[in-house]
């Protein structure tokens, strides 16, 4: 069978320089403001554009009845108006989530704009915020739309990684993505437990996948499930325990079907 490579495509001359350019703006004013007051500003701005098609102007008196839904919406740009789930967990590093959490609205938000169904600045933009809010990304990774995370300080991601469209990574207890790992659609990597006799009870295990490991279509990986070198675990099935290397695994729950080639 053919080898079928990933095709390099790119949007017209004009459109590529405006994109960039708005892309590099936005990491030197990330970089330059780390504080969560001046993130969330930032932020909240870009969001009026991308929303409203209009600067961020002085807050609007609600008072007419039939204006109240904009007036919600316009207050919710802003992330010190909102939560986030993560925020509700009691494990969560508050200084170090705060810091990232207006980034993490920015992201969730920029994917249900329409700007995200733009795939050449949406791998871009999201690599751009990544640096910004995980431990590490590598060069020559690709994030598709949707794709969620806990708290992304616990997050490394490296070398030419594919993480495709509404991936859950739940890093609450770290999650470490090697060179060159693929995660499919829909596909879920957690890193904490709960007791099944009191739920508040957690218990967070690290999983590593790869390097070169590809978790395929629906794929659960349970925490501490490793994924080995060169491993592959199949369509729809859940890891319990470590997938070996250079293996594929099956089935509810996962069991090695067959060796590949080192």
């Amino acid at each position: 069978m053919p080898v079928l490579n990933y095709r390099e495509l790119k949007p017209t001359p004009e459109a590529e320089a405006i994109y960039r350019r708005w892309i590099s703006n936005l990491n030197e004013e990330f970089t330059r403001h780390q504080n969560f007051a001046r993130r969330a500003e930032i932020v909240r701005d870009e969001l009026y554009q991308m929303y409203l098609g209009r600067p961020h102007g002085a807050r609007k008196p609600a008072t007419l009845a039939s204006e109240l839904a904009t007036n919600v919406q316009a207050e919710c740009f802003d992330a010190s108006n909102i939560t986030l789930e993560a925020e509700y967990y009691g494990d969560v590093d508050v200084e170090k989530y705060n810091a990232r959490k207006p980034l993490i609205w920015f992201w969730l938000m920029f994917d249900r704009s329409p700007l995200g169904m733009n795939h050449w600045l949406g791998f871009r933009f999201r690599c751009m915020l990544g640096r910004h809010i995980f431990r590490h990304v590598g060069k020559g990774v690709k994030i598709f739309h949707n794709v969620e995370f806990t708290y992304g300080y616990n997050l490394t991601i490296g070398d030419n990684c594919t993480i495709h469209k509404n991936v859950l990574l739940d890093d609450r207890g770290e999650i470490i993505l090697h060179d060159g790992t693929s995660i499919s659609d829909y596909a879920n990597i957690y890193s904490h437990t709960h007791n099944i006799n009191q739920q508040s009870d957690v218990t967070n295990k690290p999983t590593e996948l790869g390097p070169r490991a590809r978790v395929t279509y629906h794929a659960t990986v349970l925490a501490g499930a490793n994924v080995g070198e060169n491993a592959m675990l199949g369509a729809m099935g859940l890891a319990t325990k470590p997938v070996p290397p250079s293996s594929v695994s099956v089935g509810i729950p996962a069991h090695v079907k067959r060796q590949k080639n080192p």
